[in-house]
C-alpha cells in the first residue's frame, strides 16, 4: 500500500512508518517536527518566523494588537504548494483535527484537497482533540489534564492551546474531519474513553514502539539511583510535574548520598534519549489512565517509570499494580512513598525493568501494531 501520515506527535508516526517500510508499503510522512522535539519527517512544513527574533516579535505583536497569525498563515502558504502533490495515496492518517497546526479555515482548505486526491482518510487521536477536551471538561474522569484548571481558573490563560479545541472554528473543524474519515482510531486509554460513544470510532491501537531501534539498557550498575524528571515547559501545568518537583525535593533531603536527580527542560528528541539511556527512574507524567509515548520508550529500555498506570489500564492487560510501571497520582506524599519504596529496594528496580521491556515487546512492539492498523486500515 501507498501511504501518508500526516502530522507528528511524539514519535509515533516516525515508528509507525519503519514498521510498515518493513512490511513492504511505502510510506511518506509529512509533518512539523512538532516543536523544539524536531522529530524527522519526508516533507518537513513548518513555520520559520519563529526562528528569528525580530520578525518572530513582529509576529506576536500582530497577533495581540489585530488578532493575525503570521505563523498560521506562513505554515497554510508552505502547505499550500505541498497538499497538491499529495494525491494517490491508498491510506491517509491524520495525527489529529489540526495535523498542520495552522488555523481552522486555513486547515480545512489544504484537508479538501487532501480528501479529493486520496482515498481512506482516518483519524489518529493520539492528542488533544475537540472530543478528549469535552469530555475532560465533562469532569467524568477523577482526574484529567483539565484538573488544575478546575482548581484554579487563573490558569485558564495558560490552557489556552488546549481551550481552543471549545471554540466554534475548532469545532466546524472537528466535524469536517469527523464527517469525511472512514474511521477513527485512539491510541491509548486517554483517548480511547471519550470516543467509546462516537460512531465512526474504530477501536484502540496501542502505540507502536521500534523495539529493533530501542535496546534494552536496564538499571544502571552506578552506586547512586539516577531519577530523570524531563519537563516539556509548554505542558508543565497540564502533566502535574508539580507533584514531581515537591516529592523530588524531600527525596533529596532524605537520599541525598543515594540519588542522583537530573532535571531537564525542552530537550530535542535525541538528546532526551540519550539522558532515558543513562537513568533508571523517569519522572513523566501525573494526569493519565494510561502511558503515552515518553513513558512507552523509557519502558522499552528497562527503565521504571512513574506515568498513568490507574485501575482501567490494569485490568485491560491484566497487570499487578507497581510491577511494569508505577501509576503516578496527583498527590506529591504518595509519589514519595513510591520513591522510597524503590530506592530501599534496588531488586524490585531491576524486577520492574525486565517486567517493563517484556510488556512493551509483548503489547507495543512496532511491527505488530503496524499489522493493526493495516488490519483496521483494510477493514
Amino acid at each position: 500500500m501507498k501511504i501518508l501520515l500526516l502530522g507528528e506527535y511524539s514519535n509515533l508516526h516516525n515508528s509507525l512508518k519503519q514498521a510498515l517500510l518493513n512490511l513492504g508499503h511505502e510510506v511518506l510522512l509529512v509533518g512539523n517536527g512538532d516543536g523544539f522535539k524536531k522529530y524527522e519527517t519526508d516533507i518537513l512544513i513548518k513555520s520559520h518566523l519563529a526562528d528569528y527574533f525580530l520578525f518572530k516579535l513582529i509576529a506576536r505583536l500582530l497577533i495581540r494588537i489585530f488578532k493575525i497569525n503570521m505563523f498560521e498563515i506562513e505554515i497554510y502558504i508552505r502547505a499550500k504548494k505541498i497538499v497538491n502533490k499529495l494525491r494517490g495515496f491508498d491510506v491517509v492518517q491524520l495525527i489529529n483535527e489540526n495535523s498542520f497546526k495552522t488555523s481552522p479555515l486555513f486547515e480545512i482548505k489544504l484537508l479538501k484537497q487532501i480528501f479529493q486526491n486520496n482515498n481512506n482518510i482516518f483519524l489518529l487521536s493520539c492528542g488533544v482533540d475537540s472530543v478528549s477536551v469535552k469530555h475532560a471538561m465533562s469532569k467524568k474522569l477523577k482526574y484529567s489534564i483539565l484538573t488544575p484548571l478546575f482548581e484554579d481558573a487563573s490558569l485558564e490563560k495558560k490552557y489556552e492551546p488546549i481551550l481552543k479545541y471549545e471554540k466554534e472554528n475548532y469545532l466546524a473543524l472537528a466535524k469536517f474531519v469527523q464527517k469525511y474519515v472512514n474511521g477513527i482510531i485512539s491510541s491509548d486509554l486517554d483517548y480511547h474513553i471519550p470516543y467509546l460513544s462516537k460512531k465512526k470510532y474504530l477501536g484502540m491501537i496501542p502505540n507502536p514502539i521500534n523495539t529493533q531501534k530501542i535496546k534494552y539498557y536496564g538499571i544502571n550498575k552506578s552506586k547512586k539511583i539516577s531519577i530523570l524528571h524531563a519537563i516539556n515547559s509548554s505542558n508543565k501545568i497540564k502533566k502535574g510535574n508539580r507533584f514531581f518537583e515537591e516529592a523530588l525535593k524531600i527525596i533529596d533531603e532524605k537520599f541525598k548520598d543515594k540519588i542522583s536527580i537530573i532535571t531537564t527542560y525542552d530537550l530535542p528528541y535525541k538528546e532526551h534519549l540519550e539522558n532515558l539511556k543513562n537513568c533508571d527512574i523517569l519522572l513523566d507524567m501525573v494526569y493519565a489512565y494510561d502511558q503515552g509515548y515518553n513513558a512507552l520508550e523509557a519502558m522499552a529500555m528497562g527503565k521504571i517509570v512513574f506515568t498513568g498506570a490507574e485501575e482501567e489500564w490494569l485490568k485491560l492487560y491484566n497487570i499487578k499494580e507497581d510491577t511494569v510501571v508505577i501509576n503516578a497520582v496527583p498527590n506529591s506524599m504518595r509519589i514519595v512513598e513510591k520513591l522510597v519504596w524503590l530506592i530501599e529496594n534496588p531488586k524490585i528496580l531491576k524486577s520492574i525493568s525486565v517486567n517493563a521491556r517484556k510488556f512493551i515487546e509483548k503489547k507495543h512492539d512496532f511491527e505488530k501494531i503496524a499489522k493493526k492498523y493495516i488490519k483496521t486500515w483494510e477493514n
